[in-house]
């Protein structure tokens, strides 16, 4: 209560009380939350040479986002197989629709210093949301995490229903850009498994004749989407 009270009267008042606005409570640690909306680009460097910037709040974050989602789908959907509920997650959490949620929760005015004009046109954005659930991971723990994620965030802002019925075709996508670059796209059968009497197909995707991913699937059309959809996150394809 004493830190609230203090912090009520200090020059960081203006962002507590934004943060109340967006979170739904006050923050204990104002500083990891300046810190999530802290970019590389505007950074101020450590001693030690590393950059005070949200990297490493976003690859936490990251993590607690896709698991919360990943239960989150797995109780919604409970007689959907793996490759389903992966495509759906990734429909959640890819850069795009994270970029898309910061701007509309108002993430880039809470941004520290001047960015990068290039940075801007990446997923600058969507990493400071990421970075900022590490930062409530590290304030408030799981449960509060989890919860906020759920029930301010996603039901509140994301139609998990509609973004059943978007099909992302990674597969034409990774063809198409293949052919803007000037590169030999193709997508191997490796192997059918007997799973549980049913059959397991695992394909993998070769760019220029090396291989970039791999993905399963008891549909070989979902196997290919899933491997693709690996290559299309990893080469930065939206």
């Amino acid at each position: 209560m004493f830190s609230i009270f203090r912090t009520y009267f200090s020059k960081d008042k203006k962002l507590f009380h934004a943060l109340k606005n967006l979170l739904g409570f006050y923050p204990n640690n104002l500083a990891v939350y300046k810190l999530a909306f802290s970019h590389r680009s505007s950074a101020e460097e450590h001693p030690s040479g590393l950059k005070m910037s949200n990297e490493r709040l976003e690859y936490l974050g990251d993590a607690i986002l896709g698991a919360v989602v990943a239960e989150m789908l797995f109780r919604k959907f409970p007689f959907k197989e793996e490759g389903f509920l992966t495509e759906m997650r990734s429909k959640i959490v890819n850069r795009e629709n994270l970029n898309k949620l910061a701007l509309k929760l108002g993430i880039d005015h809470y941004m520290n210093g001047s960015i990068d004009p290039a940075a801007k046109s990446r997923s600058v954005y969507g990493d400071a949301f990421e970075a900022l659930i590490g930062a409530v991971y590290i304030d408030k723990g799981y449960s509060v995490t989890r919860s906020l994620i759920l029930h301010r965030f996603i039901k509140h802002h994301i139609d998990v229903e509609e973004l059943e019925l978007l099909e992302h075709n990674f597969k034409s996508k990774l063809i198409n850009w293949g052919q803007r670059e000037r590169k030999n796209v193709e997508f191997e059968l490796l192997e059918e498994v007997e799973n549980g009497g049913k059959r397991l197909l695992r394909v993998r995707v070769l760019v220029n004749g090396e291989e970039l991913a791999r993905g399963e699937d008891y549909s070989k059309k979902r196997a290919e989407q899933i491997a693709a959809q690996k290559v299309c996150e990893s080469i930065g394809i939206s």
